[in-house]
């Protein structure tokens, strides 16, 4: 009974065993963190791609609108996006020269399998000057 208590044999397998069951978890995390990469840098678009609108229409109009729609339906998020301008007095435009800033926020869930629900609040900023004069 003490030599078979003492025995080393089976112990590589015990390791190999432990070995695979942690770089499963690994990959797993890796595989539920990954999306949230992917969404930040299309926020990161996203906010770019806006701010660059507005900077040729020179307001916050119809054309900004239009950008808002066709990138959530390319991208697949519907973030909430707020806006910080000068605007000329009574009017959505922006003199040339003026700066504005689009921020642009996502709530992306973390969750991994049955241990919860992570929400994380992601953020992407664009600052740009109007490009139009308006008269």
């Amino acid at each position: 009974m003490i030599k078979i208590l003492k025995s080393k044999r089976g112990e590589g397998y015990i390791d190999t065993v432990v070995i695979v069951m942690v770089a499963m978890l690994v990959i797993a995390f890796t595989v539920r963190i990954f999306p949230i990469f992917l969404a930040k840098n299309q926020l990161n678009i996203f906010a770019n791609e806006l701010c660059r609108e507005a900077e040729l229409s020179g307001r916050i109009g119809a054309e900004v609108t239009l950008a808002i729609q066709r990138l959530e339906d390319d991208t697949g998020l519907k973030p909430t996006i707020a806006w910080t301008a000068r605007y000329i007095s009574g009017t959505n435009r922006i003199q040339l020269g003026n700066e504005f800033t689009v921020t642009v926020s996502q709530e992306v869930d973390i969750g991994f399998f049955t241990f919860g629900s992570f929400p994380i609040n992601l953020t992407s900023k664009a600052s740009g000057k109007s490009e139009v004069y308006w008269k």
